[in-house]
């Protein structure tokens, strides 16, 4: 009968401690490794590829469609460009972003201790991006609405182990396409003091971004030292693979990069319909992809902040439908890395992924096999880290805390080993003795607090608890946890002459056009 008192006991001390220890990770903006990186490819390899990258570059190009500006700044660095087509002397682009790109830059936020330190040694971990639909087991798949999108902005601000509120969680389709990029942007300021990113589905609405986010910043957008906007913002510039970048994007990228803002260049890849089937075939291509992308943006402006993005998934060579959590894309996200490292720029990669429609275990098998890759390879900007279902066409409410417990873990397993002379224990194995338990020594009360990650979340119970409790499963209790998180929500203070500016320019712009659906 001692052994279940004993348990309760511990489970009751797991609570306590679980709460301290989340009280403690919130002041923790962003995860540091300690662990080694986990690469797939020696030196010849590596290099083979970015021989081959090279190669795209020269012989087949990038089509950089509908901008002419575009074209000519390319001209004047020197590239052949006919027609859309841009071919790039061999080395340029690595030259042009090793000349003048930052290794590491320092995101903004409307708090100043909710700073992200983005690429070296650092993990972000974002919410899921992009999704028209959300699902909760009570209501079911719908259409996602302004009011979705502030809750999944309130359990991110919420969450410890997510270090940015994220850009477009869910689409609130409740609003005008052409002016919902204004309420998506406030929300980001006014529920959470984490980062956020901004909008790219137009040049406008890129303008837009920064011109709210100078308001936000106030005093503290100029960087006293330099004379150059500080970086508050960063943004999603997909490229349109295969081997295309689109006037939209390109829009975009130009606002984001003249007003000193962080530009994400990533290639959006289905391998075998966007790239070739093989894992150095994509990764050659999403690297070409990604150095053209980032190369324009230094061109644009020298210095302008960058990440290198992979975004590349498999596909069933059946039905044609994207498949998650399989080894081929994990192999092309730790080449990836690596090269990004080589080359001198921040990482953004991986996530939570899943192709379910529900919390099951299916998201919950495919989800951990590519957040694991995700943190083992050296991702510094994880984008899509919770929430994501369906491909990425819903938003999941359980799935959210179900990804965040997740990241949580993640972030205690970059820590890496503790050798101080408290990690070692030497002193409670001296205690102790042999034939003895640790329950009650010294150190083992020094450290219970914290010593273990526990979830909030998982059933350690006995089944006869658990039974008592309502024999409930991951996906129940998950639902339970978001709504008390929303109900127990209270907004950081945001000053209310800012808030009130922020309103009268959204106003303002509003009122100056119609509303569209495009």
């Amino acid at each position: 009968m001692t052994a279940p008192n004993t348990r309760r006991r511990t489970r009751a001390s797991g609570g306590r401690r679980s709460a301290q220890g989340a009280a403690q990770a919130a002041a923790l903006p962003y995860a540091t490794r300690r662990i080694p990186y986990f690469e797939v490819l020696d030196e010849a390899g590596l290099a083979l590829i970015e021989e081959n990258a090279d190669t795209i570059l020269e012989e087949v190009g990038i089509d950089f469609r509908d901008d002419e500006e575009a074209l000519q700044i390319w001209r004047d660095a020197g590239a052949d460009v006919q027609g859309e087509r841009v071919r790039m002397p061999r080395g340029l682009c690595r030259q042009l972003i090793q000349a003048s790109a930052p290794r590491q830059f320092t995101q903004q936020a409307r708090n100043p201790e909710r700073n992200v330190e983005i690429g070296g040694p650092h993990t972000v971990y974002v919410p899921a991006y992009g999704c028209p639909f959300v699902y909760d087991i009570d209501q079911g798949r719908r259409y996602g609405t302004l009011e979705d999108f502030q809750n999944f902005v309130k359990l991110a601000y919420q969450s410890p182990s997510l270090h940015h509120s994220g850009g477009t969680i869910c689409e609130p389709v409740d609003l005008p396409v052409n002016k919902r990029h204004f309420d998506m942007i406030y929300s980001h300021m006014k529920y959470s003091d984490k980062c956020f990113m901004g909008s790219v589905t137009h040049p406008d609405r890129a303008h837009d971004t920064v011109e709210m986010a100078k308001i936000l910043f106030g005093d503290r957008w100029i960087d006293p030292d330099t004379g150059k906007p500080r970086t508050c913002v960063i943004s999603l510039i997909n490229a349109n693979s295969p081997m295309t970048f689109d006037d939209t994007m390109l829009g975009a990228a130009k606002v984001y990069a003249r007003a000193n803002q962080a530009c994400i260049i990533t290639p959006f890849i289905l391998a075998g319909a966007m790239s070739p089937v093989t894992v150095a075939g994509t990764a050659a291509q999403t690297l070409a992809e990604a150095m053209a992308g980032m190369a324009f943006v230094q061109l644009v402006n020298p210095g302008a902040p960058v990440v290198m993005g992979s975004f590349a998934s498999s596909m069933s060579m059946q039905s044609g439908a994207p498949t998650f959590g399989t080894p081929e894309p994990a192999l092309v996200l730790y080449a990836m890395a690596n090269l990004s490292r080589r080359l001198g720029v921040p990482f953004r990669s991986g996530g939570s992924f899943t192709a379910s429609k529900l919390p099951d275990a299916q998201a919950a098998s495919e989800s951990a096999n590519t957040l694991l890759p995700t943190t083992l390879g050296g991702v510094n900007f994880a984008l899509h880290a919770a929430g994501w279902l369906e491909g990425g066409l819903a938003m999941g409410y359980e799935k959210f805390v179900m990804d965040t417990d997740q990241t949580g873990m993640m972030q205690t397993l970059l820590k890496g080993v503790d050798l101080s002379e408290n990690g070692q224990a030497m002193d409670a194995i001296r205690e102790v003795g042999p034939g003895k338990h640790f329950l009650g020594c010294a150190h083992t009360q020094a450290n219970f607090k914290d010593a273990f990650y526990l979830s909030p979340i998982t059933d350690n119970n006995s089944f006869e608890q658990w039974d008592a409790d309502g024999r409930l499963d991951m996906a129940q209790r998950a639902n339970a946890r978001w709504k008390k998180l929303l109900s127990e929500y209270e907004a950081p203070p945001l000053d209310p002459a800012i808030d009130e500016a922020l309103l009268a320019y959204m106003a303002e712009r509003k009122a100056a056009f119609p509303d569209s659906n495009v």
